[in-house]
C-alpha cells in the first residue's frame, strides 16, 4: 500500500494527537466517575445503616424525627441520582475504553496481536480503525446511558402529570 494513501498524519502524530490524548481524557473521566460512584454509594450505605439506629435511640422525639427524615432523604436522593446518572456504568465504560486503546497502542508499537504480520502501513491503518471504532463505541454507549437517564426523568414527569393522574 502506498504511504500517500495513509494521509498526512503518520503513526507518531496519531499516537500523540489521538491515542494518548484520548487515553488521558478517558482516564480522567474514569477517575471522576468512580469517585462520584463510590462517594454516593458510601453515603447511601452509611445513611441506610444509620436510620434504624436513629429510630431506636432515646432522643427527644422532634429532634430524632428531623434527623431521621434528613438522613433518609439523603439516602433516597443519592440512590435516585445514581439510577439517573449511572456513574458506575460510565466509570466502567471510560476505564475499559482507556484500557483497550492502551492495549492497542502497545500491540501496535511492539508489533504483536493483530499487528504481528502486517506491513507498517496496514498496521497503522488497522490501529486507526480499531481506536476510532473504540472511541465511537464509547461515545454511543455514553449517549445511550444519557438518553436512558433522560427517558427516566421524562417518564417520572409524565407519571406525575395531571393528565396521567386523571386517567387512572
Amino acid at each position: 500500500m502506498d504511504a500517500d494513501l495513509v494521509g498526512s498524519m503518520g503513526p507518531s502524530e496519531y499516537l500523540k494527537a489521538r491515542v494518548e490524548m484520548y487515553m488521558g481524557w478517558y482516564d480522567q473521566k474514569a477517575v471522576k466517575y468512580k469517585s462520584y460512584y463510590l462517594k454516593m454509594r458510601a453515603l447511601s450505605v452509611v445513611g441506610g445503616a444509620v436510620v434504624p439506629v436513629l429510630v431506636n435511640l432515646n432522643i427527644p422525639t422532634p429532634f430524632k424525627d428531623y434527623i431521621t427524615t434528613v438522613v433518609s432523604l439523603i439516602v433516597v436522593i443519592t440512590v435516585s441520582l445514581e439510577s439517573v446518572y449511572h456513574y458506575r456504568e460510565q466509570w466502567k465504560n471510560y476505564r475499559s475504553t482507556e484500557q483497550f486503546i492502551g492495549a492497542e497502542k502497545f500491540q501496535f508499537l511492539t508489533k504483536e496481536g493483530p499487528y504481528k504480520t502486517l506491513e507498517p502501513t496496514n498496521a497503522f491503518l488497522l490501529l486507526v480503525e480499531r481506536v476510532e471504532t473504540a472511541i465511537a463505541s464509547e461515545n454511543a454507549a455514553t449517549l445511550n446511558i444519557m438518553t436512558l437517564a433522560s427517558e427516566v426523568k421524562e417518564r417520572g414527569k409524565a407519571a406525575a402529570s395531571p393528565e396521567e393522574m386523571s386517567s387512572r
